[in-house]
């Protein structure tokens, strides 16, 4: 059985970004690590058209080797239908479609946040299918923005219309921080969660730095 989990861990680790995209004018950085061998978190790079960048962050219901199956084949429906892309409402629509049909008998849902990045015209666009927000950081002004969108995670209802979100403009120097709430509700040995402040205490300290470091 351990060596079984193994395997499954050394699988899904490969279904994972083995290095941040080249995209010049973006510099980031990544990183997924399970509580247990495999887990239903993940994260990836899309190419889009146009020489843009989508970043999505997903986490499946519940943790082990069946979310970890739920999330490579969640990982298949979203490269798949990114072959057609549009735009991120569209493209997490066709994803939860596909996804209800498996999700019918087992009760199983994602949660997932897909940003849209447009380097040369400055422009964002994201959707949130229930997952928690992504932060921003001005540093010139050391304010925090909250890129947030309302959204029923995906693999419950079917033909579920989703909200993209839009903005333009940002700081060159701005940094943004999508997570899981693996993150903020990770508690230490007295029972006492990390926090979004916490998060947010981190980056205004690294900003300076680079995606790794503040990673």
């Amino acid at each position: 059985l351990i060596s079984s989990l193994k395997l499954a861990e050394e699988v899904q680790q490969n279904l994972l970004p083995g290095k941040p995209p080249d995209l010049p004018g973006v510099d980031i950085s990544g990183t997924s690590i399970y509580c247990d061998e495999t887990g239903g978190d993940y994260y990836d790079y899309l190419p889009l058209p146009g020489n843009g960048l989508g970043v999505v962050v997903a986490d499946a219901a519940d943790h082990g080797v069946g979310s970890a199956l739920y999330m490579a084949t969640a990982r298949a429906f979203l490269i798949s239908a990114a072959g057609h892309y549009t735009d991120p409402r569209n493209l997490l629509e066709n994803v939860n479609n596909f996804l209800v049909i498996d999700s019918a008998e087992t009760g199983r849902f994602m949660t997932m946040f897909l940003l849209e990045i447009d380097v040369a015209g400055r422009n964002l666009r994201w959707v949130a299918a229930g997952h928690p927000p992504a932060i921003m950081f001005d540093p010139a002004s050391e304010k925090f923005s909250i890129l947030s969108g309302r959204g029923i995670a995906l693999g419950v209802l079917t033909d579920v219309t989703y909200e993209a979100h839009h903005k333009s403009g940002w700081p060159g120097d701005s940094v943004i921080v999508i997570g899981t709430d693996g993150i903020d509700e990770t508690r230490n040995s007295a029972g006492e969660m990390f926090g979004l402040e916490r998060v947010q205490e981190v980056v205004r300290a690294k900003a300076s730095g680079n995606a790794e470091s503040i990673k």
